[in-house]
């Protein structure tokens, strides 16, 4: 039940307190300093979060691909697997148009000297999506005459594929291409970089720190665009060229990748 109280009555001898002036200026400058030593020390703060993070060169996660978005594929070999089934190693994936190799030639280079560098490493492979497998009965044939082409064989490289509708969408969706892959008056238009998966489904990519600060540049193994970079006559600030720092970096980013732990 609701009960009204009236205010409690003021004594009769109350004053209003004096206010001194000179201890109302000490506390506003005692306010104001903590205020300006509170901000110093959130900006230190700040400041060594940002030089911190422009050391760091763990690879960058870029997106995980769950179990449930994974792909299967019918391998050169005849067997259908699917991409979980290399969960905990780590793998590079890259697509390739069986009739425009040229435009994959860059990066089927680079991941077979990566196949040479790794050969012994079991944890360590390679899968090469074909975007054109032609028919259900001449895909197997198609799988064949790739792997054969770029003289590559199992278990360490996969030549995979699957029908090009599913194949596209999750070229699109699970590897996030610079250009979702799709035909284009009579001829594909695709991402042929190199992409890293770790042991647990993460999309990973090089950290570069910055020389002079700020935050470190994350670098999609992109061989076309560093071989333009090249073309143009743009420096890396070291005696590499672009492509050359890129693959450096690939191969380091490939060892960082093989020393972590794969989690349950």
């Amino acid at each position: 039940m609701f009960t009204f109280r009236l205010p409690m009555p003021l004594p009769e001898n109350f004053e209003p307190a004096e206010r001194d002036p000179k201890k109302l200026r000490r506390t506003a400058w005692i306010l104001v300093a903590i205020m300006v030593v509170g901000g110093w020390l959130v900006m230190k703060a700040y400041n060594n979060y940002v030089a911190e993070r422009a050391k760091d060169d763990r690879p960058s996660i870029i997106h995980r691909i769950q179990p449930e978005r994974s792909l299967r594929v019918v391998r050169q070999d005849g067997e259908t697997v699917d991409l979980m089934d290399l969960r905990d190693k780590v793998f590079a994936i890259h697509v390739v148009h069986t009739e425009q190799m040229e435009e994959s030639s860059h990066s089927i280079h680079i991941l077979k000297r990566a196949a040479e560098t790794f050969s012994q490493e079991e944890d360590f492979r390679i899968v090469t999506l074909i975007l054109n497998p032609g028919p259900p009965d001449q895909a197997l044939k198609q799988l064949k005459q790739a792997a054969s082409a770029m003289e590559v064989e199992l278990p360490q490289w996969w030549v995979a594929s699957n029908e090009q509708k599913t194949l596209t969408k999750f070229i699109r969706k699970e590897l996030k291409p610079s250009m979702p892959p799709g035909e284009v008056e009579g001829r594909w238009k695709f991402d042929p970089s190199i992409v890293l998966v770790d042991r647990n489904g993460h999309l990973r990519r090089a950290v570069v720190p910055q020389k002079k600060g700020g935050p470190p540049y994350i670098a999609p193994f992109d061989f076309d665009q560093a071989a333009q970079w090249d073309a143009e006559g743009k420096k890396t600030g070291t005696d590499l060229s672009n492509a050359q720092q890129l693959e450096l970096l690939l191969m380091e980013t490939i060892e960082k990748l093989l020393a972590e732990p794969f989690e349950e």
